[in-house]
């Protein structure tokens, strides 16, 4: 087994996660942010974050928390880059939003998340 796939799986999602810089694949960080109960997903519409499992529950840029991140390359296209953030909302909700990255990135989704507190894991290792 691929070392960096073991890491994947062997991730906690509070955990810092400074070795993902290599880029890996999207279904397996997804698979274990769920089994860390990240299950709700997510999307920006109007301003808002808003559960595709439950609708009629959004939420404003000051209600939620992005509690890590990881940013994937795609295999065949340098391009082809998308950002999973791990949310976890005011009233206990947690799951992920999933966006394309640079130049395909999607813009509401993007302004919405400049005004959410993000919280990168990284080790001791890079703080200064």
């Amino acid at each position: 087994m691929n070392t960096a796939n073991s890491n994947v799986n062997n991730q906690n999602v509070n955990q810092p996660n400074d070795r993902m810089t290599f880029m890996t694949d999207e279904e397996k960080i997804i698979n274990k942010l769920e089994a860390d109960g990240f299950t709700d997903q997510f999307k920006v519409e109007k301003k808002l974050l808003r559960s595709t499992t439950d609708p009629k529950k959004t939420y404003k840029a000051k209600e939620i928390k992005a509690v890590n991140f990881y940013r994937y390359e795609g295999n065949s296209d340098p391009d082809d880059m998308s950002i999973i953030y791990a949310i976890e909302t005011s009233d206990g909700r947690k799951g992920t939003l999933i966006d394309a990255y640079g130049r395909y990135s999607d813009e509401e989704t993007g302004a919405f998340m400049q005004d959410v507190e993000i919280q990168k894991k990284v080790s001791s290792k890079w703080k200064a």
